[in-house]
């Protein structure tokens, strides 16, 4: 977005540059189109997530079990955001809370937890205690003892 606001801006003075009467010089106008793309290339990034969404679809810290929030590769610090499902192999996307994604088919663990199966809309991980974490796209995350 920034990026465009550049280009937009320079190509409005340039053409300025073009059109301009004698008494305005060109240099001072190259030297106000150096200041203002230095000022707008200052801004900051847009943010990874959406600022409009609201906490709509994360996980509250309530509702983390003991344990999980310090581990780094625990379920609950992901979102899924994609899967494929083949008839050779199936693939799920997610996303780490630090915006980084990663591919998993099937029988790749996530931390502690293998990824054992998916449906339409939601995939199924395997603990080592033999219980099934099962997360959907709305990021709700719920254990069970069958799947």
């Amino acid at each position: 977005m920034i990026f465009f606001r550049i280009l937009l801006f320079i190509m409005m003075m340039v053409a300025n540059i073009s059109l301009a009467d004698n008494h305005v010089k060109k240099e001072e106008l190259l030297e106000q189109v150096k200041e203002i793309t230095q000022g707008l290339a200052d801004e900051d990034e847009v943010p990874l997530n959406d600022p409009f969404a609201g906490n709509e679809g994360t996980n509250s810290l309530a509702s983390i079990p003991d344990g999980e929030q310090e581990d780094e590769m625990s379920l609950y610090n992901f979102k899924l955001a994609g899967l494929v499902s083949g008839k050779d192999h199936s693939y799920i996307s997610v996303v780490s809370s630090a915006g980084e994604a990663m591919t998993l088919t099937l029988g790749q663990f996530l931390g502690k937890n293998k990824f054992i199966d998916l449906r339409l809309t939601e995939a199924i991980f395997k603990k080592e205690d033999g219980k099934y974490l099962i997360i959907d796209f709305n990021n709700q995350i719920r254990e069970a003892d069958e799947y």
